[in-house]
């Protein structure tokens, strides 16, 4: 029998995986599924996490088992090479891949019941109008929105944001009126409101950086006057890894009479999210970067707001009747759902909400906060890197993302060079943050971003490949 100071601990996240425990764990290295020993000096925060059980038999000297090996066996695109190399994905805040169960969820409607909804008093019509609106409620409860006509499904956390822009903003904003913005926000959450500014004579004020590259707060405080009329914040920055005091800069906001708006693309698959909490007006993200398909989004809307805003699209569906000299219009959400919509990716959004949530998302999110700080750590062992965003510590919890550079190597060659030789995938650019490149004095940058499937061997490999890349380009000087 074991040590006595060894747990057991048996992981539930989809019991039909762990039936056949020699089952292969296909990732670098030979570690296998089924029941894993967690020493008790481990400090995986998945083992506490999980629930556990005791058995009688389990080979000692198999390696305990993280939470990203427990979860890859659910996504088949990871299991193959790239370029010779085993592929080790590492581009997740641009898209996540996907789940079997996601998968199997879009197989099914194509295959059973693909119709369209609202419109068809028919077996599958009826069917794919439940199963499109159960992923409504699916969402709703996900962010804890207090009821599902407050979530409205968008082409892309980008259209969410011009729907509120074109709708909301165009109703709302007068000359002189003023729109703060971060400068390290994300091209969707600036160019919509430069256009509406442009419309409507509205002031766009921009938040600075503090010396730590994390957008200044403080100076957001200070910039809120009766003027204002809309923040337009990220939760979690897609380059800086930073996460911002949402609560908070909603209560300073409200104090003022102004609405927020908030991008959570890069916190809603991470983390937590409450939007009743958080009380934020509007609140946007992609299915796709958390696990759903792509092609379908989501924008979180007060009901109060909602119902006073005009259609952002004219057509079939967001109507209540159509004459030939005027229309009238639906409630919401429909009245923001003119034709017919992603049916299938809404579908699949739900199924990857089925999956996250059985998980667990403040497992993921823990998990994550390990392996950033690992992450980080590892990245500063590379000669000559910049790694922007604020340095982790016991009161600083960075996102599981680092944008970097290395002195006089160009974060393409740098992404192109692991590809090609190491089967690593990363991005390079700007990441559509031109803005805040400017203001950190650079063109673009090289960005590793981790999910719930990513191991520390994983960043182990990644961080041997960059040194060997770094090594081939400083060979040329």
């Amino acid at each position: 029998m074991a040590a006595a100071t060894a747990e057991w601990v048996f992981f539930k996240f989809h019991p039909s995986r762990f039936t056949n425990p020699n089952r292969p764990l296909t990732s670098r290295g030979s570690n296998r599924l089924g029941f894993r020993r967690f020493s008790s000096s481990a400090s995986l925060s998945v083992a506490a996490a999980a629930s556990s059980s005791t058995v009688n038999e389990v080979d000692p000297k198999r390696e305990p088992v993280s939470f990203g090996h427990a979860t890859r066996p659910d996504f088949p695109i990871l299991h193959q090479e790239v370029n010779g190399s085993k592929l080790i994905y590492l581009d997740n805040a641009a898209t996540s891949q996907k789940p079997t169960a996601v998968l199997k969820a879009l197989q099914n409607y194509y295959t059973t019941y693909n119709s369209n909804v609202h419109r068809g008093i028919h077996y599958l019509s009826a069917k794919a109008t439940n199963e499109y609106e159960l992923a409504r409620k699916k969402v709703a409860t996900f962010i804890n929105a207090s009821d599902s006509s407050e979530i409205v499904f968008t082409r892309n956390a980008t259209e969410a944001i011009n729907l509120v822009a074109y709708s909301w903003g165009l109703s709302n904003l007068n000359a002189e009126d003023e729109i703060i913005v971060t400068i390290a926000e994300h091209h969707s959450a600036i160019v919509p409101w430069q256009i509406v500014a442009q419309k409507t004579g509205a002031i766009l004020k921009f938040v600075n950086l503090t010396p730590d590259e994390v957008p200044d707060t403080a100076q957001l405080k200070e910039m809120l006057s009766r003027k204002t009329k809309l923040i337009v914040i990220h939760h979690v920055s897609n380059m800086l890894a930073s996460v911002l005091p949402i609560a908070e800069i909603v209560n300073w906001s409200h104090s003022v009479g102004a609405k927020v708006l908030v991008d959570a693309c890069q916190s809603v698959p991470h983390m937590v999210v409450d939007v009743q909490n958080l009380n934020a007006d509007f609140l946007v993200a992609s299915s796709h970067k958390m696990c759903g398909p792509t092609g379908v989004g989501f924008l979180y809307g007060k009901s109060e707001l909602l119902s006073t805003m005009p259609p952002f699209l004219g057509g079939g569906e967001m109507i209540s009747d159509v004459y030939l000299d005027h229309s009238t219009y639906a409630e919401p959400p429909s009245r923001f759902e003119a034709g017919t919509p992603a049916i299938a990716g809404a579908i699949g959004l739900g199924a990857a909400i089925d999956y996250l949530s059985e998980i667990g998302m403040q497992r993921i999110h823990d998990y994550e906060v390990e392996l950033s700080n690992y992450l980080y750590e590892s990245l500063r062992s590379v000669p000559n890197i910049r790694i922007y965003g604020p340095v982790p510590s016991q009161t600083v919890q960075r996102a599981a993302l680092c944008s970097f550079n290395v002195k006089d190597i160009h974060p393409t060659d740098i992404a192109t060079f692991l590809d090609q030789q190491h089967g690593v995938a990363i991005r390079s650019g700007h990441h559509c943050a031109q803005p805040l490149h400017r203001h950190l004095g650079v063109n673009a940058s090289a960005r590793a971003s981790l999910y719930l499937y990513n191991t520390k061997e994983d960043v182990d490999n990644f961080v041997l490949a960059l040194k060997d890349t770094v090594n081939f380009f400083s060979s040329f000087r």
